[in-house]
């Protein structure tokens, strides 16, 4: 089947977005606005984690490690010896858990959807589309071009932190779009959209804020403050230095006048050939991104509970 990349439009980075550093919880660290030291700054989707009913996730989770200890029994034996409540141990039993949910195939389509990501962004910058590609994944890639014609991509896979929230995290494009809207009406402008490539059953809420978070952040510069990560001394150091507030102006500067009413969400399940753009509202989205917020600080209240006491004193 021969696709026609050559219709698709040219989409140029607003800013170049190399790796950002990260700390060892794997938080972005940036440079406050106002200068300083770089802080770890929450990840969108850790941040509004907290709205999200995981019970389901829970459950699936539970079944796919029962199902790959049946397929690997070895590990229960290299389980069996280990002590739950010893810190070296809990950290061997969790790298046991991940090959468990690896062998019952849990992460296949997570490895599936990080690929089909990649294609797209072949897709929409305009290149040809690799020569090893498989028929089914070609199938899922004309899909989503037919789809998102009616999009031109403006910026691919950009970094922005949203400073009122101290969260940072990356995008996948920003498109601009006029036809019907929402409620039928014409629309036309920038909007955030995302690409999902499994089940949109769930987490419809949590799609809703992450592109509202999104949507209100400022394209944030990382190589404004160069670091070699692999050098264990020079980016210890790099994490105690103090930046002035020029220099970290420097690093933000505004999205493009961008929609914050609403996003779009393309949904590209693997191996489906189907592909269907759905409107996700960020007035809703963004709502409950600042009731995100208000759990978060909540958590860190103290005198919830006191010692009993049987006697006066």
């Amino acid at each position: 089947m021969a696709l026609n990349l050559v219709e698709i439009p040219q989409a140029k980075p607003l800013h170049p977005n190399m790796s950002v550093p990260r700390d060892g919880w794997s938080r972005p660290l940036i440079v406050p606005e106002g200068g300083g030291k770089p802080k770890g700054h929450t990840r969108t989707t850790t941040f509004i984690d907290c709205i999200e009913d995981k019970s389901n996730l829970i459950d699936w989770q539970g079944r796919m490690v029962l199902l790959g200890s049946s397929r690997r029994p070895d590990l229960l034996e290299q389980a069996r010896s280990l002590d739950p409540d010893d810190t070296a141990d809990k950290k061997r039993l969790n790298a046991l858990t991940e090959q468990a949910k690896d062998a019952a195939g849990a992460n296949e389509k997570s490895r599936k959807g990080t690929y089909l990501h990649d294609l797209s962004e072949y897709v929409d910058r305009g290149d040809p589309l690799p020569s090893t590609i498989s028929g089914a994944d070609l199938d899922d890639m004309a899909a989503y071009m037919m789809a998102t014609s009616v999009l031109k991509v403006i910026a691919i896979e950009q970094f922005v932190a949203v400073p009122e929230l101290s969260v940072g995290g990356t995008f996948d494009r920003l498109a601009y779009y006029e036809g019907p809207g929402p409620d039928g009406k014409p629309i036309a402008g920038n909007f955030i959209t995302d690409t999902k490539t499994g089940t949109i059953e769930y987490g419809k809420l949590k799609m809703a804020s992450q592109l509202a978070v999104y949507s209100r952040g400022k394209l944030y510069d990382h190589t404004k403050f160069p670091v070699n990560t692999d050098d264990e001394k020079a980016f210890k150091a790099w994490k105690k230095q103090e930046f002035s507030a020029e220099q970290a102006a420097a690093a933000y500067s505004p999205l493009p006048p961008v929609n914050q009413d609403w996003g779009i969400i393309v949904h590209l399940p693997a191996g489906t050939g189907v592909c269907n753009l759905y409107w996700v509202d960020l007035n809703i989205g963004w709502a409950l991104a600042n009731l995100a917020l208000t759990i978060r600080k909540a958590r860190s209240t103290k005198g919830a509970m006191k010692p009993f006491v049987t006697q006066a004193t």
